[in-house]
């Protein structure tokens, strides 16, 4: 392999889709951001991708070499190379992103859901290098999750394996954007985080200047200042996010017994706030065997770039491990 090699790296998200190259390293070589422009077909999208590419290959020395893409994008099914009904993305029932891309670069190319690219940039680029057993959850405004099992992504038969936040931690719980009742994510994630907060304002009388808030405006970086002031109600409402946390954990340990598990995404930027009770919460619930056995760490990808290198990841790895048909052209 050429020492110059890299891969492009991208990340679709319902207002801005951001690019990078990436060498073998994971040092990201050069980086760009479009509107992704939700309401226009996906093949617009593609075209305007197709622009800044070639814009940031003009700043590259012209021996570096593209050898693949890879695809973080909502609802991404790695198996079939499709997007399939995105929410914020006006993109219809499927689309095919794989075969699109093939159209313009003979190149590999693979696309799976942003909280698996965080997974497989975290085994290739973070704190997992060197494991083969891993889960890496994602909390943003929901929860998503990768598990890596044997040193490979795991997909499933259908290839939407993995939701750990669509799992149920109550079936009469809080209602779920995806229809369904008591999931994981309405309870330990950013929103969550301020549901949980709102509900203990009701039930106690404890002073909080959160009370003067709106739950319109309510965001969970104001309840981590408000817990890391001091403020009891915020306090508590992380241990309450932590110990279902902690327990849904528990539960995805029994079904993977993984090296470790990795937080990333804004609300594990809360850190010990959050880390250090779910690490006791995960004690807890563990079935025995697995006591003591499992880490629970904080992401090591940078987190402005995580995205990316975890789509480059996901193109390394199918650098890596898909062989390229020789009539398919050379790399870019």
């Amino acid at each position: 392999m050429h020492p110059n090699d890299c891969v492009i790296g991208i990340d679709i998200g319902g207002t801005t889709t951001s690019l990078g190259f990436v060498d073998r390293h994971g040092a990201l070589i050069c980086e760009a951001t479009v509107a992704t422009e939700a309401h226009q077909p996906a093949e617009t999208l593609i075209c305007r991708l197709g622009d800044a590419i070639e814009t940031l290959r003009g700043t590259l020395p012209s021996d570096v070499i593209i050898s693949g893409i890879g695809i973080g994008a909502p609802n991404a099914n790695y198996l079939r190379g499709t997007v399939e009904n995105p929410p914020n993305l006006d993109w219809g029932a499927s689309v095919n992103l794989v075969e699109l891309f093939r159209q313009q670069y003979h190149l590999p190319v693979a696309v799976t859901n942003d909280a698996n690219a965080a997974a497989i940039g975290e085994l290739l680029f973070g704190g997992a290098r060197g494991m083969k057993n891993v889960i890496v959850i994602t909390l943003g405004t929901g929860l998503g999750s990768g598990i890596i099992a044997n040193g490979e992504l795991l997909y499933g038969a259908d290839g939407f394996a993995g939701e750990l936040g669509h799992t149920v931690v109550d079936p009469t719980g809080r209602f779920c954007a995806c229809g369904n009742r008591g999931c994981l994510e309405t309870y330990v994630s950013a929103t969550g985080l301020c549901r949980t907060l709102c509900e203990l304002l009701a039930q106690r009388c404890d002073p909080s200047p959160l009370r003067d808030v709106s739950f319109k405006n309510l965001t969970a970086k104001l309840v981590y200042e408000a817990a890391c002031a001091g403020d009891s109600i915020a306090l508590s409402a992380f241990d309450a996010t932590a110990r279902i946390l902690g327990m849904k954990l528990a539960d995805a340990v029994a079904h993977t017994s993984p090296e470790a598990i990795f937080l990333s995404g804004g609300l594990a930027a809360a850190g010990e706030l959050l880390i250090v009770p779910a690490r006791h919460y995960l004690e807890e619930f563990l079935f025995r065997p697995y006591r003591g056995k499992v880490k629970l760490l904080c992401s090591e990808l940078p987190a402005g770039n995580a995205a990316v290198l975890g789509a480059a990841a996901l193109a390394w790895h199918e650098v890596d491990n898909i062989a390229i048909d020789p009539a398919g052209g050379n790399p870019i």
